[in-house]
């Protein structure tokens, strides 16, 4: 069985290698591996899930998200509290268990998947997802749903925007279609910068040296992301490396 951490720790962070020591001691069967995204990313994260969850791969497949910046209440919180826990079932079989911050679930959502509450603490340690979470995972994964609670509604996709920058410094956008005609330069603007992009068919179907507004390799339920590639170059820094959830407007 494949176990997928999606996380903000940190790359290289301790705190990966303690909650795969966690899920060894639990699901001893399952392959662990790790995902990390900035921090309080929990946009990069939502994409990162639903990638993951939607595409090719073992149907026994576990997703677990973990990204928690506490901010859904600006008030102290007692006992290290924070957002809850929610899982769903896809009907191929995967199981995505994940903290319900910001946009995390939310591109599983906008797709239709049923999120449910965990019956499970959201308080009793700062590191919820090592201390408290792991069990109810393991138990979902044992079938054990008497642990799934109420429907949850989550935040909406940001529309249009920067949901994700790979290592190469691609920057994958919520457009899910053209916004002009094959081989047209647009103007794109993000954030405070602007770089004219040509729209394309292809990543790499621009001269060297171009910056292409593209379906890439992401996507899912037969729709392809658009992103921002610099052939030779880096998307990311061109545009100041923005944030993901950042808008990306075209004209």
């Amino acid at each position: 069985m494949l176990l997928t951490v999606v996380a903000d720790y940190g790359i290289g962070d301790l705190a990966f290698a303690e909650v795969r020591q966690r899920f060894a001691q639990l699901l001893p069967e399952a392959d662990v591996a790790a995902i990390p995204v900035p921090p309080f990313d929990t946009v990069s994260a939502g994409f990162c899930v639903a990638q993951l969850a939607f595409g090719d791969g073992p149907a026994d497949r576990v997703i677990y998200a973990n990204v928690a910046p506490r901010q859904d209440e600006g008030e102290p919180r007692e006992d290290n509290a924070g957002e809850r826990l929610v899982a769903a079932r896809l009907d191929s079989g995967v199981l995505v268990v994940g903290v319900a911050a910001g946009a995390s679930l939310s591109f599983l959502a906008a797709e239709g998947v049923p999120l449910h509450a965990v019956n499970v603490a959201d308080a009793g340690s700062q590191f919820r997802s090592r201390d408290v979470f792991p069990g109810a995972v393991a138990g979902l994964v044992r079938g054990d749903d008497g642990l799934l609670g109420d429907p949850v509604t989550v935040a909406s996709v940001p529309e249009r925007a920067v949901v994700y920058t790979d290592g190469y410094g691609n920057l994958k956008t919520s457009w899910y279609d053209a916004p002009a005609d094959t081989g047209t330069t647009v103007r794109v603007r993000i954030a405070g910068a602007e770089v004219e992009a040509m729209v394309s068919d292809g990543v790499f179907t621009v001269p060297a040296g171009t910056v292409s507004f593209a379906p890439g390799s992401s996507g899912w339920g037969g729709r392809a992301c658009y992103e921002l590639f610099a052939r030779g170059g880096n998307a990311a820094e061109l545009f100041g490396f923005p944030t993901s959830g950042t808008p990306v407007e075209v004209g």
